[in-house]
């Protein structure tokens, strides 16, 4: 065997396992370093999907303004009396011209010639209406007509074409679905909140609003002051609503919009004539249930029996109306209209708002366990005062 001197051996074995170490741990660390970018590279071209609320929004923000209002108030009279003399002094009289009242809410332009539809309260009694669209732009707005009675109103933007926004259907809603709303609350621009439908044809006079015609959308999407006549947006991007009001308090999440249906069909009176004719009977009506009407027959001081059957029940006739001159007492319980069976009575508004003013208008009553037969002539229903 041939043998090596140690110190020859030791040398040569020495740097070599030494540079083939240092070779490969350089070899691992440029690998190591070169193929994080890479790697990083790989993951970060990788597109997230977009959600359908942002596609939705895409569709329809372009077409969502805000409303800037002022009105002038008249300041009420004083009693001289009731104010401190060394405040008047060092104060004066207090004046009584005219006060200057700012608003705002929200709108959606809901065709190519630059309307807009809002809420009738927000451009109530406005003297100028200053206009906002998305893209900045500030345009004075002129009121075409407002209908108080479904709180609408339809401002136009003259000279201008901006953005409309995609109409749904409101009719083809369910519980359930998504609801998106756009609008400007507390002067937020573009705020958008997400929820869906919680109800429908929920009764406004059940709100506390016994002067208007309308069954709501309920959503416990957020609606804050300022959305006001903004759209309520399914998740096509469609506008199924116009918001109008909302309930605060433990909870929350009771916000409500106007159908879309019902807003084109007011907003194309507005267009045409200014204002929307609403058919009247002229009768105040309760809700009777077979359950109702049995607990009160068996109250032994009621004066009268109630049948004991769903329907809209007569409470109070207004004298001189059409109601009262077609025949219809206190007490009559209403089961048909038009020839749709009356359950409860937003289902004779709903027909009493499609009816037409002067025509006949075919009502079947129990009166005294007996069926009757009625025919009113709506007329047009009166304005406030």
């Amino acid at each position: 065997m041939t043998s090596y001197p140690l110190a020859v051996l030791g040398d040569f074995g020495s740097t070599t396992v030494f540079q083939l170490l240092s070779r490969a741990l350089a070899c691992v660390l440029l690998t190591t370093i070169a193929a994080a970018p890479l790697r990083a590279e790989s993951i970060t071209s990788t597109p997230v999907a977009q959600s359908f609320v942002a596609d939705a929004v895409q569709r329809v923000a372009p077409a969502v303004v805000r409303l800037d209002t002022e009105r002038t108030l008249q300041r009420q009279p004083y009693d001289p009396n009731l104010i401190d003399p060394l405040l008047r002094d060092l104060l004066g009289e207090p004046g009584l011209g005219p006060e200057r009242q700012r608003g705002q809410g929200s709108g959606v332009v809901i065709d190519g010639n630059g309307l807009v539809l809002t809420n009738a309260h927000v451009v109530e009694a406005a003297d100028t209406v200053t206009v906002t669209l998305a893209n900045g732009e500030q345009h004075d707005g002129r009121v075409i007509g407002s209908d108080p009675v479904t709180d609408l109103a339809l401002v136009s933007l003259e000279g201008i074409s901006p953005p409309k926004a995609p109409l749904g259907d409101s009719e083809a809603l369910v519980v359930g679905d998504w609801a998106i709303a756009l609008g400007t609350p507390y002067g937020l621009e573009r705020t958008v909140t997400l929820g869906i439908v919680s109800s429908l044809h929920r009764n406004i006079t059940s709100l506390g609003f016994s002067d208007k015609r309308l069954d709501l959308i309920q959503t416990d999407a957020a609606i804050n002051p300022g959305n006001s006549g903004g759209p309520l947006v399914n998740a096509r991007g469609e506008v199924i609503g116009i918001n109008t009001l909302v309930r605060s308090g433990p909870g929350a999440g009771l916000g409500f919009a106007i159908p879309i249906n019902l807003a084109q069909r007011v907003a194309a009176e507005l267009e045409s004539c200014g204002n929307v004719v609403h058919p009247y009977l002229g009768v105040q009506l309760i809700p009777l249930t077979p359950r109702i009407a049995r607990d009160h027959n068996r109250d032994p001081n009621a004066l009268v029996e109630l049948p004991e059957r769903s329907g809209a029940l007569v409470q109070n006739v207004v004298p001189e109306s059409p109601a009262q001159k077609a025949g219809l007492k206190r007490g009559d319980l209403v089961v048909s209209a038009a020839g749709t069976a009356v359950k409860d009575p937003q289902i004779l508004l709903r027909k009493v708002d499609e009816a037409k003013i002067g025509a006949p208008f075919p009502l079947e009553v129990i009166r005294n366990g007996r069926s009757l037969d009625l025919s009113v002539r709506p007329a047009e229903l009166p304005g406030p005062g």
